[in-house]
């Protein structure tokens, strides 16, 4: 099987073999899902062996969003977003099966398929059931586009389908989890609740995490351009930007998992409650977008990129809105934490699975205008 590449890796497309590409990698690259494992575990360990880390970690937010994790998802996502052919995303809005199709998936699929999961599996645990029907109301907006990237996705698709799916969620977020958490239960004759969630918070977060990483991005690569060439810019400058993006990603996890280490580590069981609908969302909402964009003859790249903006989740966002209506303590806010636990490794795993699956896909020839071709 061939390795998933960094955002800064390249290889020609077609008649490049598994063993060639993994080759053409660095030793970051070539171990990548040891390199998570370790950050993942060292966080933990950092959480639950450092007193007092959380707090110091959490003293200082953004947008309610621990400091050094705010900084490690926006220079995360920066090389990424530098590397999109801004000229280019015409492509992409006018292709009416991959937007209909995402949105579908992301909105109506996505939370009733988290809210079926959540009861058939915690029937019996409201707050941690809660905490997982808001988890499916926010989609991602951030780690998604690092997990495109490493699987070969279309970077302009991505842009433009996490851009889409961050307005439908300042919009729609309020609307959707009244109905989910009120509504549809009341419906069904079972247990009602409620959330706090404010549009102009949501709306931060997203100008915040998508909005900055996305404006430099077209910045750097607009000026860059037009002071020097494209060929230096893609040549050059891209690949000396690129690894940054995999840095900033071990550092985020280490950070993200040392801030919930002891809530993690000190409820191993309820842990493994919350993990079981979680693997089966990551799962069915991932296979049912490849499907789909399959089904719909988007080829591989597009394809792979419904897949992964259907399959994430904006836990930052689920986190900040369980703690807002339910405290820091409660079960509720336990459910979002445990997220970034499974999601890391069980998409980290779909990168592997979706380049194993290019294969079954017509090989897409490298030429002279292709902006970025893939391994």
């Amino acid at each position: 099987m061939s390795r998933p590449p960094s955002p800064s890796a390249h290889v020609d497309t077609g008649s490049t073999g598994p063993d060639q590409v993994a080759a053409r990698l660095s030793t970051l690259d070539r171990f990548l899902p040891v390199w998570i494992g370790l950050a993942m575990l060292a966080g933990l360990l950092l959480g639950r062996l450092v007193p007092g880390l959380g707090d110091a970690l959490s003293r200082v937010q953004v947008a309610g969003v621990s400091l050094p994790i705010a900084l490690g998802l926006l220079v995360m996502m920066y090389p990424v977003l530098a590397k999109v052919r801004y000229d280019r995303l015409d492509t992409v809005t006018g292709d009416t099966r991959l937007l209909v199709g995402s949105l579908g998936l992301n909105w109506v699929v996505g939370p009733a398929l988290m809210f079926t999961l959540a009861w058939i599996f915690l029937p019996d645990l409201p707050a941690y059931r809660t905490g997982l029907i808001i988890v499916g109301l926010a989609r991602c907006i951030a780690m998604v586009i690092i997990w495109n990237d490493l699987a070969c996705g279309d970077r302009e698709a991505a842009a433009v389908l996490v851009a889409l799916n961050s307005l439908f969620q300042v919009v729609a977020f309020a609307g959707l989890g009244w109905f989910y958490l009120s509504v549809l239960p009341g419906w069904l004759g079972l247990d009602q609740t409620g959330i706090a969630a404010s549009t102009w918070d949501i709306a931060r977060s997203v100008l915040i995490f998508l909005g900055i990483p996305l404006l430099a991005g077209f910045l750097s690569r607009r000026l860059d351009e037009r002071a020097r060439a494209l060929p230096w810019y893609d040549g050059t400058f891209i690949p000396q930007i690129g690894p940054w993006s995999l840095y900033r990603l071990l550092f985020t996890i280490v950070i993200l998992f040392a801030l919930q280490g002891d809530a993690i580590t000190s409820r191993p069981l309820d842990v493994a409650r919350i993990a079981i609908p979680l693997l089966a969302y990551f799962a069915l909402m991932w296979g049912g977008g490849f499907g789909l964009g399959a089904g719909l003859g988007l080829g591989y790249e597009r394809t792979t990129t419904l897949a992964f903006t259907a399959a994430g989740n904006n836990f930052e966002l689920a986190i900040a809105v369980a703690i807002a209506t339910f405290g820091a303590v409660s079960g509720q806010a336990l459910a979002g934490v445990v997220g970034p636990l499974i999601e890391v490794p069980a998409l980290v795993g779909l990168v592997y699975v979706s380049l194993a699956l290019r294969r079954r896909f017509p090989a897409q020839k490298a030429t002279a205008d292709t902006p970025h071709p893939r391994p």
